[in-house]
């Protein structure tokens, strides 16, 4: 438990959650899937996006909304953090941040509502607000396109070719259906929302004294040997 005067400390926790709560309009906490980013303005590039040791796109892993109301260029909020996860790697390790004010030209100045909008198809967004396109692979800037149906956008010719090998080869040929038709590149972690909690929300357990002496002696003489 938190001691007396000290801020509240906050645990999250992954859980299923609807894709139309993971959209960057609903400010999500989430782990996996593309970064649901708040606007172009910051976004890292490719370059950045490369890890050190190998060269390779990061892989997004999770985004904190953290705003700050004290900051009118920072009401919106969000920390971003990505990991290399190719083999010997699985580092690389980099944050990036990506905020907005409160008074902007691509979301509501009021809350986002709770309830689930009109239209709550599963197509893949892949276009900010503000108009950048992103990489049909990875969610991230997407400067490169396509040179056949110039529709499709990627972050670099790795994943260019590793979205063609999977199904854009055959995509290609219908450009207006690219964004519901994006294959499982196996690039992504699992999406899941990030639900925030105080500790103090959180009821611990209650373990029995009778409980622990069984635990104890389930785990055999040397155990017990070892902590008397």
């Amino acid at each position: 438990m938190a001691a007396a005067g000290a801020r509240p400390v906050e645990l999250g926790f992954a859980e299923s959650a609807p894709a139309w709560r993971l959209r960057s309009e609903q400010f999500p906490s989430k782990v996996g899937g593309r970064p649901a980013w708040l606007g172009a303005a910051g976004l890292p590039g490719p370059q950045a996006l490369a890890c050190e040791l190998c060269g390779r796109p990061l892989s997004f892993l999770l985004q904190v909304y953290a705003p700050l109301p004290g900051r009118p260029d920072a009401f919106h909020r969000c920390i971003f953090l990505f990991c290399c996860r190719e083999q010997p790697c699985c580092a690389g390790l980099r944050v990036f941040r990506n905020q907005l004010p409160r008074k902007n030209d691509f979301y509501s100045y009021e809350p986002p509502s709770e309830n689930p909008p009109p239209e709550t198809g599963e197509s893949v967004c892949l276009q900010l607000k503000s108009g950048a396109h992103l990489c049909r692979v990875c969610g991230c800037l997407g400067p490169k396109t396509c040179s056949r149906c110039h529709k499709a956008y990627y972050c670099s010719k790795e994943h260019q070719t590793l979205d063609w090998r999977l199904g854009h080869k055959q995509a290609c040929a219908q450009p207006d259906h690219l964004d519901h038709i994006i294959p499982d590149h196996n690039f992504l972690f699992p999406e899941f929302e990030i639900v925030i909690e105080t500790e103090d929300e959180i009821m611990p357990e209650v373990v029995e004294k009778e409980d622990y002496s069984e635990i104890i002696g389930s785990m055999g003489k040397q155990f017990q040997d070892f902590i008397h």
